[in-house]
């Protein structure tokens, strides 16, 4: 077979798979969904994954993208992702979490902080309510420091510094995390109402500044321990995130 057949062929299976979200400047190309079981506290649930990538130069020819994909050295950049459960597009109330990459805590369960516990937690919510979305968001590290900076604000904050304090002494802003591409792709995929999984407003104020309709907010607090009680109150004292009765430390 020639390349430009086998090009054929892999246009032909991909085609209806991807798909450009075109923005003011550059776009988004989102490919999916793609049938992904998942195991979630020991049990497989089937989950639908679409993967993103916002480029600055964009064609509505996917055979020219799919040829790129091997000079463009993605593994050296992270990409987002969503997992959508249930019948995310037509059904009345979603779940949605806007979740931020964690290195530490999504991949080797830090206790230094709830992410770990906020990722799984989240999964387990929308499957029960029956339908959502899980926003896997990159480039949100340290709330946007990125790891390297991450693990430099580790060694400051045990040395006596809180989360922002840390990351203030670095020169960086307490949160300097964006969701605009996370909202383009949430408006490709449901245009009914969501309720957002959060403790924090600035997410709730993004989703509500774009236009999106927002019904309601569920709380996410847990897994409290020696080593993250001190973090999490400074997220409520700090960063203003909202504090449920009962669930966080300190009350």
């Amino acid at each position: 077979m020639s390349q430009a057949e086998l090009s054929s062929k892999v246009l032909s299976v991909l085609e209806d798979k991807i798909k450009l979200i075109k923005k003011e400047e550059g776009g988004i190309y989102i490919v999916g969904p793609i049938r992904l079981p998942v195991n979630l506290y020991g049990e497989t649930v089937v989950f639908q994954w679409y993967c993103w990538l916002n480029c600055d130069e964009v064609t509505e020819d996917f055979d020219q993208v799919i040829d790129r994909l091997s000079s463009s050295n993605l593994a050296e950049f992270q990409q987002s992702s969503v997992l959508v459960y249930g019948d995310f597009e037509y059904a009345e109330d979603a779940m949605i979490r806007m979740h931020s990459i964690c290195h530490t805590g999504d991949i080797f369960g830090s206790k230094r902080c709830d992410c770990g516990f906020q990722l799984k937690q989240s999964m387990k919510m929308i499957v029960e309510h029956g339908n959502g979305a899980l926003f896997y968001l990159a480039n949100h590290e340290g709330r946007g420091i990125g790891l390297f900076s991450k693990a430099m604000a580790y060694i400051l904050q045990e040395n006596g510094y809180d989360t922002v304090e840390a990351n203030e002494g670095l020169g960086f802003v307490d949160d300097s995390r964006n969701y605009s591409d996370a909202i383009d792709v949430l408006k490709s995929l449901r245009s009914k109402p969501v309720t957002l999984i959060t403790n924090n407003p600035k997410k709730m104020n993004a989703l509500k500044t774009a236009g999106l309709p927002v019904s309601g907010r569920v709380p996410l607090w847990g897994d409290i321990s020696e080593f993250n009680e001190k973090y999490l109150q400074t997220k409520i004292n700090k960063s203003g995130h909202l504090k449920t009765e009962g669930t966080c430390p300190n009350d």
